[in-house]
């Protein structure tokens, strides 16, 4: 069998449903009560690196719930919905949940194995800057951790630095906003759904390989084709880090990661197969 064809399909199942009120809930909540606390809410429940003074355990779950604009929700809900759907109808709502749990869980753990490496590293390349404040030193941050993506902005300071490397003035001043982007990176918080939503499509691609996905709602494409092709993009793009990217592909792969372990436990324990 090459699709999936259910004796009884709910449209709208049970647990994708109450997904898509709680995140709608949420986000209406972050718009609503920004205004009076800023960022407090995402500095509580937003997934944060466990070095930093922000990280709190319950954010492994709660930064799932959380998104950071209209367009980032609704694709993460789409998504849910147009590929979660199948899923939850052949597997019935208590695994469907334990599965997008698991893969949200999996996606954050792995985003912060990303994250240890990332600031372990620009500790060390920040600390040798600090050491030997030189122009080649602050200009090969940069190169490496594109320092303008930081909160401080540094028009102007790299250029002048260039121009006179022995300034006293820019040289505490390279130090001070060296200091505050270590800082920065290492509070930056990470929301959305997208590592649980990742593991979905890679349950829906692995078990119904052969069903079509109509790109654009115009060009017919194998899911297992499709999936296969959005793994590469977030792996690729996760390899070449690009400055200014601030997507979580390893997230992402984490949810994939944690969503094939999952089927391979499931289908050696029951001994049953999609196709």
């Amino acid at each position: 069998m090459n699709e999936f064809r259910p004796g009884r399909f709910e449209i709208l199942p049970m647990v994708i449903k109450n997904l898509l009120i709680i995140n709608g809930l949420v986000y209406l909540a972050q718009v609503t009560l920004q205004p009076m606390m800023g960022e407090k809410i995402t500095d509580m429940f937003a997934l944060h690196y466990w070095g930093s003074d922000m990280f709190r355990p319950h954010q492994i779950i709660t930064h799932l719930f959380m998104h950071g604009s209209i367009g980032h929700l609704f694709m993460n809900m789409f998504t849910l919905w147009m590929f979660g759907s199948t899923l939850e109808n052949v597997w019935g709502p208590k695994r469907f949940l334990i599965f997008y749990i698991i893969c949200g869980i999996g996606a954050a753990l792995c985003h912060l194995g990303v994250l240890t490496y990332d600031n372990v590293h620009l500790t060390r390349d920040a600390e040798a800057f600090l050491n030997d404040p030189t122009y080649s030193n602050f200009a090969l941050l940069d190169r490496h951790y594109d320092l303008g993506s930081g909160a401080f902005r540094i028009e102007g300071l790299k250029e002048a630095l260039a121009q006179n490397p022995n300034d006293p003035q820019l040289i505490q001043d390279a130090r001070v906003y060296v200091q505050q982007f270590v800082a920065g990176y290492r509070n930056t918080a990470t929301l959305g759904a997208s590592g649980a939503v990742y593991g979905i499509l890679f349950a829906f691609g692995y078990l119904f390989p052969n069903s079509l996905i109509f790109l654009y709602f115009l060009f017919p494409l194998k899911a297992k084709y499709f999936v296969g092709i959005l793994i590469v993009l977030e792996l690729v793009s996760g390899i070449q880090n690009s400055a200014g990217d601030n997507v979580a592909h390893f997230a992402h792969l984490g949810g994939v990661l944690f969503g094939f372990i999952l089927l391979k436990i499931w289908n050696k324990n029951n001994r049953r197969h999609f196709y």
